[in-house]
C-alpha cells in the first residue's frame, strides 16, 4: 500500500514504534527526506527530534568505496580492512576527513541554526529515513549513533527491500512498515515524493524544538528544493526535448545519454536521475534524436552521430545561466555509453566524470584511449556478454577507471535491488568527482 507522502509515512511508522513511548528516546532523521518522517515519529512519541549527520569517507582514488564515516562530536568509524587493502596512508585519511568534516559542519549550522545537537548518551536512538535501498548510509548512521553513546539503536523506516532489512538487523533493531521482495525505488511507494529542501529540514527541527506543537501543513516549504521541467535543448541547428532537474545548491550537472530504442522517458534512467538529484546533482535527460531522425533505425546505432549530438548539447549548456558554470558529468546506458565516452574523449569536452550502466563502451572504439575523465563501468553479474565487452574496453582506458559488477543483475537491472545498487554506485562516483572540481554557479 503506497504512502501519500513522507508525513503520512511517518505517522504509520510511529504506530509501529508505540512501545517506545515513555522511554528516554531521541529521534534522529537522516537529511533530507528522513526528517519529515522523523518529525511525525518524534511528535507521536513525545520525543526530541534532531538530525543525524553522517559523511562517508571514500578511498581517495576510489571515492565511492567507503573506508569509514564521520559524525558530529568527533565520531570516527574506520574500516581497517578497507584501509589496509587499499593502502591508504594516515595523511590521506586525514585529508579526506578534513574535507568531509567541513561539509558536515556546514550542514549542522544550516539545519540547527545554532542549537546544540541532542546528547545520545544512555538513550535509545531511533534513526529514521524515508526508505532504504542498499542501506549504506543507514548503516553508517547507526554506527555513529552508537559511537555517540546511544544505549540502544533502532533503525525505523517506512519501506525497504527484504534483503537489505536482513543485513541491517546485524547492525541495529529494524522497524519497517512495508518490506518488499520486488523493490525498484523508494519513490515507487510514495504518491508524493517531492524532494525535501534544506529549508524544510531547518523549519521542522525548529518547530519540533518549540514547546507547543503547531500545524505546518498549510505552510509551504522554504527554498523550493528543485527546479524541474521540460526544456528544449539545442544541438547545432536541431532542437531536442529534454527534462532538466536542478536541486538547490547543485554540485554538478549530469547529462544522460540513453540507449537504443529509449528516450528521456526511460524509467530506469529517470530513477537513476532521481537518486542523483537527492545527492545534490542536477540532471538533464534529453532525446538524442528528433522524431524524424528516429524513424531511420540506422541513426539509433550511429555512435558518431550520437556522440556529436551529446557534445553539441554540452556546449549549449555551457552558455546557460546558473548551470553553465557547474562541472559536468555523463551517464550513458547501453549504446548511449559508447556515445558518452566518445564525446568525453573530445579535447574540448571538459567532462569531470563518466558512468556507464549496462553499457557498450566498446562502441567508442579507438576513442577509449583518449578519455581523460574518471570512468565507472557498471555491469550486471549475469550479463556475461556485456561484462566481457566492458572488461575489454576497460583494458583500453588510460584514465582513472573502475569496473563495478552488481551481483545477480541482468542487462536491464530488473532484479530486486539491483538498479538501486547501480544508482548508488553512479551517485557516489559522480558526486565525488564533480564535487572535487565544483565551481560556484553564477
Amino acid at each position: 500500500m503506497p504512502f501519500v507522502d513522507r508525513r503520512e509515512a511517518g505517522r504509520r511508522l510511529a504506530e509501529r514504534l508505540g512501545s517506545l513511548r515513555g522511554e528516554d528516546v531521541a529521534v534522529l532523521g537522516l537529511p533530507r527526506g528522513g526528517v519529515p518522517v522523523a518529525f511525525e515519529v518524534a511528535r507521536a512519541l513525545g520525543a526530541p527530534l534532531d538530525v543525524i549527520l553522517v559523511r562517508k569517507l571514500g578511498v581517495p582514488f576510489q571515492p565511492e568505496l567507503a573506508m569509514g564515516a564521520i559524525g558530529e562530536g568527533g565520531v570516527r568509524v574506520v574500516n581497517s580492512e578497507v584501509v589496509r587493502s587499499a593502502g591508504v596512508t594516515p595523511s590521506e585519511i586525514a585529508e579526506v576527513e578534513q574535507r568531509e568534516q567541513a561539509e558536515l559542519d556546514r550542514r549542522a549550522r544550516r539545519y540547527r541554526g545554532g542549537r546544540p545537537r541532542i546528547v545520545l548518551s544512555g538513550r535509545t536512538a531511533v534513526v529514521v529515513d524515508d526508505g532504504i535501498a542498499t542501506g549504506s548510509t543507514a548503516r553508517a548512521a547507526c554506527q555513529v549513533a552508537r559511537a555517540q553513546g546511544a544505549a540502544r539503536v533502532v533503525l525505523a523506516v517506512p519501506v525497504a527491500p527484504t534483503s537489505t532489512v536482513e543485513e541491517l538487523r546485524r547492525e541495529a533493531e529494524v522497524v519497517c512498515v512495508e518490506i518488499h521482495d520486488y523493490f525498484w525505488a523508494i519513490g515507487q511507494f510514495y504518491r508524493d515524493f517531492t524532494q525535501t529542501s534544506d529549508g524544510e529540514v531547518a523549519r521542522l527541527l525548529d518547530e519540533s524544538a518549540q514547546p507547543a506543537p503547531v500545524s505546518v501543513a498549510a505552510d509551504p516549504p522554504d527554498d523550493p528544493p528543485v527546479q524541474a521541467g521540460e526544456v528544449e535543448v539545442v544541438a547545432g541547428r536541431v532542437g531536442l526535448a529534454g527534462q532538466l532537474t536542478v536541486p538547490e545548491e547543485p554540485t554538478g550537472l549530469v547529462v544522460f545519454a540513453h540507449g537504443s530504442g529509449s528516450s528521456r522517458h526511460s524509467p530506469r534512467n529517470r530513477f537513476v536521475a532521481q537518486v542523483l538529484n537527492r545527492a545534490g546533482l542536477a540532471t538533464l535527460l534529453f532525446d538524442l534524436l528528433t522524431r524524424d531522425e528516429e524513424l531511420d533505425r540506422a541513426n539509433v546505432f550511429d555512435i558518431e552521430l550520437l556522440a556529436r549530438r551529446l557534445g553539441e548539447v554540452t556546449a549549449w549548456l555551457r552558455d546557460q545561466p546558473t548551470i553553465g558554470q557547474l562541472p559536468f558529468g555523463y551517464f550513458g546506458a547501453s549504446t548511449g555509453a559508447g556515445a558518452a565516452l566518445w564525446a568525453a574523449a573530445d579535447p574540448g569536452a571538459d567532462v569531470a566524470a563518466v558512468v556507464s550502466r549496462g553499457g557498450r563502451p566498446d562502441l567508442a572504439g579507438p576513442h577509449l584511449g583518449e578519455v581523460r575523465a574518471p570512468t565507472l563501468l557498471i555491469v550486471g553479474g549475469r550479463d556475461q556478454v556485456v561484462l566481457e565487452l566492458n572488461r575489454q574496453a576497460q583494458a583500453r582506458l588510460r584514465c582513472e577507471n573502475r569496473l563495478a559488477v552488481v551481483p545477480g543483475a541482468t542487462h536491464l537491472f530488473e532484479e530486486p535491488g539491483t538498479l538501486a545498487a547501480a544508482a548508488e554506485l553512479a551517485s557516489d562516483w559522480l558526486h565525488a568527482h564533480l564535487a572535487a572540481v565544483a565551481r560556484p554557479a553564477r
